[in-house]
């Protein structure tokens, strides 16, 4: 895994998540093995038929000569079949459900994948009962572990 946008977990609920290849330049390429990419504010919208990476932004290495670097926040085109991309339309279409970038890794035959997870919103009390929920899990861990050190 090359980045992962943990701000989608605390901001959303994750229905379902899709694997999708992008379009990159081969500068891109060397610098997301390089980890030189941040999915934070990124978001996914789909356009003409077609599903668009926006504001991702995947820097470009030191060592790129001036004349071969791209756009670091570019839009990217995302790969994926056309009945598949017409289904997440319909579902984003009917209800408050938005498509969001949780991944973005290198699969084991060597190419650049994105996770895309549909979600819909949190509302401010749904964030602050999953962190309640978190600092709960956490405590219960810290103290199975410190009983077993004890026995």
């Amino acid at each position: 895994m090359v980045s992962n946008n943990k701000k989608v977990f605390h901001d959303y609920f994750i229905e379902e998540k899709f694997e999708t290849g992008i379009v990159l330049m081969g500068g891109e390429v060397k610098a997301i093995r390089a980890g030189k990419v941040n999915l934070r504010d990124s978001y996914i919208r789909i356009e003409r038929g077609e599903m668009w990476l926006i504001q991702a932004h995947i820097s470009y290495l030191d060592t790129t000569h001036a004349s071969f670097r791209h756009d670091e926040i570019r839009k990217r085109k995302l790969l994926m079949h056309k009945l598949e991309i017409k289904r997440l339309f319909g579902k984003i279409s009917k209800s408050k459900l938005t498509l969001v970038p949780t991944k973005l890794y290198i699969n084991e035959k060597n190419l650049v994948k994105v996770e895309v997870a549909l979600a819909s919103g949190k509302q401010l009390h749904d964030k602050r009962q999953s962190l309640k929920e978190k600092d709960l899990k956490r405590e219960s861990l810290t103290a199975v572990k410190n009983f077993s050190k004890e026995n």
